[in-house]
């Protein structure tokens, strides 16, 4: 099968060699894109064909595509100037030549100094190692270090401390805990469906765990797309992977929607551009409504997208194989049914009488194009009225067939409205008041079942549409799934099972080729904003003509190029990074390059970054030896303040320590964002976000100061300095800088510090003399009999002064 890698059908290569293999099981011709398209092969120049890596299939044995070099790049056509940067297929750029040859660590460098060496500019000195320990720390954990972490590589004398401290950070589980929340952030990930009721999802922190574990393995990059587009297809039955596809399910859901054939558009339309901009970093779903403004995406290319997912369903109801979580959910929840057992009883006496009225009642709430899937007999669906009824299903609860109850006794217009009905009703409500008497004993985490999707045991689709402005009740021609024209001629190749379509396997196949060069080029990119603040190409999320134009376009070739090169390592890529001279610089000022280089796009400086929310949390937990390490396992819930006044939304978790997990594991409600990260700018999970915002306001010094949280770390920490150093104040402030900044204070600033201490004695003496006041001394001591209190709690005014600072909450 021809494949085009030029990715525009105007300017594009032809080549010989087919990119998916399966056109024999799926029974269809291959065809040759030149033969199709005459005036695309008059427009190529193509050179011997590459080598194209094997699709994933429908088994276990499935692995992540192991392209070559030569499968990555190819002579880009005279036209594809004309297209954007990202769509233009891989160049693999030779490593330039440079004169400060001794400054390159990595070939990543070489592309680094070039830019700089042409614009006059020498690169910045090392930073020092401990200000370069702190740094890599908190990139590749999101924390910072001990000082004893910081010391080991301080004194590594040896030629290679540097990839040995690499080596740790990248074997360490924290490795995936913090590249799991980036990923995170794209998968728009909440452990509930927002909208007004915003119900938990008892199941989501199941996914929110195989990212975590899939980074920790460096499970390949291809491989991690295949599986949460089309885990289910790749390999059915496999707990493991089918969680991955979580990733589909991540869409704010609104559960008493009455408009299902709505909600199923919603839904796959929320999946699209969430691939489109997550996988692919294009704006595809601006083309929903009318042709794209600025790329050639056409409304035909965007439901012909839409149309690789219009067979996929949720499914949240699979039992979970049995786990220490999924025995102790079994256990609490036998517990509460013991307890609950009568009232149920009475209950369903009083229900099922009436049951297939009260089914009946609620169907009939549902809009009329709704109904008319769901009174049809299921001898009769098609595969939307599957869809619709399985939905259906999914989001219908006890609670939905009491409301026929309840009309039928409260309203008088009901035509079943009678003194036996009115009774019931008071019957069955006191009894549902007795019930919630007894929530406490339900589960308060965990679950035993697991999210994925499903196809629902069918190979066939729905029909899908071009939607006049993008309104689903004004469908036009009928599409089927295809890549966006305005980025490849390539056909898919689709080969369904006897339970599922396989289009999406089509789909993951196409994102994961070598071919397409978005892919790699989008998530390097990502990386790269990581570690230096902004991307390579700036506008992570669009790559298109309304993106910015990369700083370094070789370089970001020879990531991408490198990083399929390497298996789509992602370890490797993160190592390479790591290791590089670029990253190794100090972030001092310099007047020269600022002058050359306003905002530092070729970093001749290391460039200063804020933390992200999750970051000064966790690392205040460190820093008061709080952080509980453990990985993985359900969502929790931390004390917040009692204004915030979230009532059942936000119930305190009972265990102490899950108090002090990293803020990974927070529970992510949609409507009740945890207020500590909310103020640092934690991530929308409204819809995908691509990079965290960075503001600066008042309410975050004013959250940092005023949170009985934070001031209970200070104190810890304070107790923590005085175990640690002893009882002279000298030795106490160096350890507080040597856990907070991994550095002993210079002279000035301990000057200060001593000053406030001695000060804010003062003060608090001057307070305590009318004998009311209560102070905050450290804790964490098994001795205070020697402690003089008021000067103990001047240290943790002080502790806490200082965790407030800009030193903390950068990394510099």
């Amino acid at each position: 099968m021809g494949v085009v890698l030029g990715l525009s059908v105007a300017a594009a290569m032809a080549d010989d060699k087919r990119i998916d293999n399966e056109a024999k099981a799926a029974g269809e011709a291959a065809q040759s894109a030149a033969a199709q398209k005459p005036e695309v092969a008059s427009a190529a120049a193509s050179s011997a064909a590459p080598e194209t890596a094997a699709p994933v299939r429908n088994a276990e044995a499935a692995s992540a595509p192991a392209a070559s070099a030569a499968a990555l790049t190819a002579a880009a056509p005279s036209a594809a100037s004309r297209l954007p940067y990202g769509w233009q297929p891989l160049q693999r750029a030779a490593e330039p030549s440079v004169k400060q040859r001794d400054w390159v660590r990595t070939p990543i460098d070489a592309f680094i100094l070039a830019k700089l060496e042409a614009k006059e500019l020498k690169p910045s000195a090392d930073a020092d190692r401990g200000a370069f320990v702190r740094r890599a720390t908190l990139d590749a954990w999101g924390l910072i270090p001990t000082p004893e972490e910081v010391a080991a590589f301080v004194n590594d004398g040896s030629p290679d401390a540097y990839e040995k401290l690499v080596d740790r950070l990248l074997a360490s589980p924290h490795y995936g805990e913090r590249q799991a929340r980036r990923w995170l952030d794209l998968a728009r990930y909440a452990d509930s469906a927002g909208f007004q009721t915003d119900q938990t999802r008892a199941n989501m922190w199941r996914y929110r765990d195989y990212v975590i574990n899939a980074f920790n393995q460096d499970k390949p990059y291809s491989r991690f797309i295949q599986e949460q587009l089309a885990g289910d297809e790749l390999v059915p039955g496999n707990q493991d992977v089918l969680v991955a596809t979580g990733f589909l399910t991540g869409y704010p859901d609104n559960y008493n929607s009455r408009d299902l054939v709505q909600r199923k558009y919603q839904i796959t339309t929320d999946i699209t551009d969430t691939v489109g901009q997550a996988i692919l970093g294009t704006t595809v779903g601006c083309a929903r409504c009318h042709n794209h403004k600025t790329d050639k995406f056409t409304q035909k290319d965007y439901f012909s997208f839409q149309a690789f997912f219009a067979n996929t369903s949720e499914d949240f109801k699979t039992h979970a194989i049995k786990g220490e979580v999924e025995r102790d959910y079994d256990k609490q929840w036998a517990k509460w049914e013991e307890a609950t057992k009568e009232i149920r009883e009475k209950r369903a006496a009083l229900s099922d009488p009436v049951k297939e009225k009260a089914l009946k009642y609620h169907k009939e709430r549902y809009l009329t194009d709704s109904r008319a899937s769901i009174f049809k007999p299921d001898s009769e669906w098609t595969p939307h009225d599957r869809w619709i009824n399985h939905r259906l299903d999914n989001v219908t609860t006890d609670a939905d067939l009491a409301g026929y109850i309840r009309d039928a006794g409260e309203n008088k217009a009901n035509p079943d409205y009678s003194a036996e009905n009115v009774e019931r009703w008071e019957q069955y409500k006191k009894l549902g008041e007795e019930l919630k008497k007894f929530d406490k004993l339900k589960p308060a985490k965990g679950s035993n079942a697991y999210t994925t999707v499903t196809e629902l045991g069918h190979p066939d689709a729905p029909p899908s549409y071009i939607f006049s402005g993008g309104n689903h009740e004004k469908p036009l021609e009928e599409v089927q799934p295809a890549f966006p024209e305005a980025l490849t001629a390539e056909k898919p190749v689709i080969a369904p099972t006897s339970t599922s379509s396989g289009r999406r396997t089509a789909l993951a196949n196409w994102l994961t080729s070598p071919q397409n060069p978005l892919t790699a080029r989008v998530y390097v990119n990502r990386v790269w904003n990581e570690y230096f603040g902004k991307g390579i190409v700036a506008t992570v999320s669009d790559f298109g003509k309304a993106g910015d134009k990369p700083t370094n376009p070789e370089l970001l070739d020879y990531l991408a190029d490198t990083f399929v090169k390497n298996g789509w390592s992602v370890k490797t890529l993160h190592r390479q990074i790591l290791l590089s001279s670029v990253y190794r610089q100090s972030s001092a000022y310099r007047e020269d390059a600022y002058k050359a280089d306003p905002e530092n796009k070729l970093l001749a400086v290391f460039p200063r970054k804020r933390l992200d929310a999750e970051e000064i949390r966790d690392s205040l937990l460190v820093a008061s030896g709080k952080l509980e390490n453990k990985v993985g396992g359900p969502s929790v819930f931390p004390p917040v303040p009692s204004n915030l006044n979230a009532g059942a939304l936000w119930e305190v978790s009972k265990d102490p320590q899950d108090h002090n997990r990293r803020s990974l594991y927070i529970f992510t409600r949609r409507s009740v964002p945890y207020p500590l990260l909310e103020s640092f700018d934690m991530a929308s999970a409204q819809q995908i976000h691509s990079k965290r915002d960075v503001t600066t306001t008042p309410l975050q010094a004013l959250t940092l100061f005023n949170s009985e949280v934070v001031f209970g770390w200070s104190q810890a920490l304070a107790g923590r300095l005085i175990r640690e150093a002893g009882p002279n104040e000298s030795a106490q402030l160096n350890r507080l800088y040597q856990i907070l900044f991994a550095r002993n204070p210079d002279e000035s600033e301990k000057a200060t510090l001593l000053s406030f201490l001695a000060s804010h004695e003062e003060v608090i003496t001057q307070k305590a003399e009318d004998g009311k006041l209560s102070i905050a001394i450290p804790i964490g001591l098994s001795d205070r009999a020697t402690l003089n209190p008021i000067r103990a709690a001047a240290l943790v005014a002080l502790v806490h002064v200082v965790v407030n600072s800009n030193d903390f909450s950068y990394r510099f």
